[in-house]
Parts: C-alpha cells; structure tokens; sequence
C-alpha cells in the first residue's frame, strides 16, 4: 500500500500596513512568486487603521487576504492578528515583512531555507546594521546593545533583535504571544527561548530608506518605548532573578546602615545615628516586600505558563475547524495563490541560511 500523499507547503507572507498606499503596490510587487520547496505562496496585508485607502490598493494589485482594523492598534496587534489569520488559513510558514520596501524580496527565499529544511522555527534577517548608511553611529551602537540584551535574556544567538524581517513555522506560530503594546520583535525572541524553538539567522539586504520610521520618531523616543519592553519582558520570564535582584540591591545598603548604627551604639556613640537605623530598617522592610514580589512573581509566571500552553492548543484546533473555508475576521479577495510550476520537484531551497 502507498503512503499518504505528501501535504503541499504554504507560505504566507504578512505584511502589516499603516497608510502604506504609495509603498505597498512596489513591496509586493518584488515579492517571490515561486520559491524551491515551497508549493504555495500567499499574501496576508494587516491593515492597522490606514486612511488613505491602502486596503483598497491592496486588493487592486492582486493581494490574497486582508485583515482591517477600524483603527490604529500598533504594530505588536498587527503581528499578532497576522498571525492568528495565517495560522487559520492552514499556513505552514509565515513570513513577516515591512511594507516600505525596507527588505528585498528575493531574500524571502533564505528566510525560508532553514525552515523547509526543518533546522530552524524562527529565522531572523541579519541586516548587518553596522554597514546601513543612513543608520547613525547612535542608532548602530543602540541595536548593538540591545541585541547583547535580548541574547542574554533569551539565551538565543540572534544577530539582529529589532529586524522585523523574519519566518516562523507552524510550531512557532503557535507558541508564541504578545504581551506588550509596542513591537514584537523583542519580546517573541525571549519567548522563542524560554519555549525550546530553534532560532537562526539569515544575512539579508536592506533597499535604500523611503520614508522614516513610523514606529519611533526619535532615538529617545525609542528608548522610551523598547526600554520598558525589555525590562518587562525580562521580569515576566525571570521574576526571581529579576526583583531577587531588586531586593538584595536595596538589602544590602540597608543592612549597612543598621549594622553602622549598631556599630556606634555599643561603642557609647548611637544618639547622633538615628538616621541611620531609620533609614535602614525601611530599606530592609522595603527588600523584603520585593522579595516577596519575587515570589509572586514566580507563582504568576508558572500560572501564565499554563495558560500560554492553553492558548496554543485552541489555536492549534482553531486552525483546524475548516481550514479551506471562509476564516473569520479575513476577507480573502480570490486571488490565486502563487503555485510551483509543473514539473519543478525540487525540494531544497538554492538559497541557504547563515548560521
């Protein structure tokens, strides 16, 4: 008796939008038709609120799926709705890109590779800021630094923390979430690694800058949105060691104050050092009361575990339910999907993945 036939391999390629209308139609057009070891490719635009009518260009250039919001929600919404669509539309590989053209569409394919290769559940583009002309020596030496930050709390040797430009498998797909209201870019590498999927890097080719940075207007700015991102992040998947921390910074200055004190009290001085003794009795009640959020924090982590587990089982039936059929929340604009051409049976991508 033969075997089962083999399930085709669907790729969708997402691409959040905000009032792209002008970009949009030269984004898609550099995307790849056909890519090795890929049977199917479709095209998933999230647009978060646009007013200039980008939906609408969207289905006249011959996108395959749309998801609208009524309004502006940020990027990590968008990604997040991305995903949950793909997933409901049977994708087996999605990849995220940007809709000003920042990325080049041929390098979907090396994305990709490590994926079908089944050695990778998250690929990452490498932009090689260091090389970018238009990104300031500030700018450069802030993604290096972030960078260095998400590695350490991820224990994931990602070579671009920010890049939006990415593909993720199905399994990925499913485990990840969005906490915070930002990006997602930081926050899914940490999941990655708490959750045991295999990250890898792809060197990647930027286009020439078409417009600034809808995300952040500014480096400060920048700064204080991912700023906070990173420390929540890290205190939402290492609540011990991070308010731990806390506490023994603010013990251990305490306890010296006190033993100071104690110090000139028995040698007949204590009168003119109350202020010591206050001030670090409060210092030690208040390590205490965080090292008891330590604990909670721990509880809580353990409990979102649970229902991060939760979670990516309904999307796994979710996805389920017809998976051919309409998907709610999805208008599909009866585009075909971009199919291998006939007789091509290769199934190792020409383009490989740097690790």
């Amino acid at each position: 008796m033969g075997g089962a036939p083999e399930r085709a391999l669907k790729l969708i390629i997402q691409i959040p939008c905000l009032n792209e209308r002008a970009q949009l139609p030269q984004t898609f057009a550099d995307l790849p038709r056909s890519i090795d070891g890929v049977d199917e490719i479709e095209v998933l635009i999230i647009d978060d609120g646009s007013t200039d009518g980008t939906s609408d260009v969207a289905a006249e250039i011959g996108v395959h799926h749309l998801v609208r919001f009524p309004r502006n929600r940020g990027l990590a919404a968008a990604h997040m709705a991305g995903i949950d669509a793909a997933l409901r539309l049977g994708a087996d590989i999605l990849v995220n890109t940007d809709a000003d053209n920042q990325y080049k569409g041929a390098d979907i394919a090396l994305l990709v590779a490590p994926i079908v290769q089944e050695h990778a559940d998250i690929v990452v583009g490498d932009r090689q800021t260091d090389q970018i002309a238009h990104f300031s020596p500030v700018k450069r030496l802030l993604q290096r630094w972030g960078t260095r930050v998400v590695r350490q709390a991820s224990g994931v040797r990602v070579a671009d923390s920010t890049s939006g430009f990415r593909a993720m498998s199905r399994r990925a797909m499913q485990t990840l979430f969005v906490h915070n209201q930002f990006s997602y870019t930081l926050e899914t590498l940490v999941q990655a690694g708490r959750a045991g999927l295999v990250v890898e890097n792809a060197k990647i080719r930027t286009n020439p800058k078409t417009r600034e940075s809808r995300l952040f207007h500014s480096i400060p700015h920048y700064l204080m949105k991912n700023g906070p991102v990173i420390f929540r992040t890290y205190g939402m998947y290492w609540p011990t060691q991070t308010f731990g921390a806390l506490s023994l910074l603010l013990f251990l200055p305490s306890a010296a104050l006190v033993l100071r004190f104690l110090y000139f009290y028995f040698s007949g001085q204590g009168g003119g050092h109350v202020q010591s003794v206050m001030v670090g009795v409060g210092g030690v009640v208040l390590a205490f009361v965080v090292g008891l959020m330590a604990y909670v924090g721990d509880l809580l982590a353990t409990n979102r575990r649970l229902l991060e587990e939760l979670l990516g089982r309904v999307r796994r039936m979710d996805a389920q339910v017809a998976p051919d059929g309409a998907v709610d929340g999805v208008r599909s604009t009866g585009a075909a999907p971009w199919v291998r051409p006939a007789g091509v049976v290769g199934t190792e991508p020409a383009a490989r993945s740097n690790p």
